[in-house]
């Protein structure tokens, strides 16, 4: 075993182990703490795909910016078990049958995963460079990458406007 063998399976356990912890958790705000130690350990994955530039956006936008916003939620909140409804047996039934239905999603997209493996390894390795995800981005992709920056400039008046006070 190599140490880039190790460190998938360790990576992978602290995943799954942080994802485990993360919805089982009694405490929300100990729950979004694992959920940050899973965003670490994806972003472990990605190094191991040498795709650098997507481990540090999924650190920096998901386990900085936005986990940091999630604990504000929730510590702003007044989450007392006293004023919790009761969820009833019909709510945990759709619970269950989102689960499975997810579940049945991993496994088909797992079933097809060593092609996917040796199509990536065909490539030369160099998939998740800034490099290529640059070419890609600007020359297959321009459009809709053009159309996300425009929705994201009218969320932004949107927000403004509504910040706005009358006066």
């Amino acid at each position: 075993m190599n140490i880039t063998e190790i460190l998938f399976w360790f990576l992978s356990a602290l995943a799954l182990t942080g994802a485990l912890m993360m919805v089982t958790g009694k405490n929300p705000v100990y729950s979004v703490l694992w959920l940050i130690v899973v965003f670490f350990a994806i972003s472990g994955h990605y190094i191991l795909l040498n795709a650098q530039f997507l481990a540090i956006v999924n650190l920096i936008v998901y386990a900085g910016a936005i986990m940091v916003l999630f604990l504000f939620v929730i510590m702003l909140m007044n989450l007392n078990a006293d004023n919790e409804p009761q969820k009833n047996k019909w709510l945990k039934f759709a619970g269950l049958i989102a689960g499975g239905s997810l579940l049945l999603i991993l496994v088909g997209a797992l079933r097809q995963s060593d092609a996917l493996r040796t199509q990536a390894l065909q490539t030369g390795g160099e998939i998740g460079l800034i490099h290529h995800l640059g070419k890609v981005l600007f020359t297959d992709y321009v459009l809709p990458f053009e159309l996300t920056s425009i929705l994201f400039l009218s969320a932004i008046v949107g927000a403004v406007v509504i910040g706005k006070k009358g006066d």
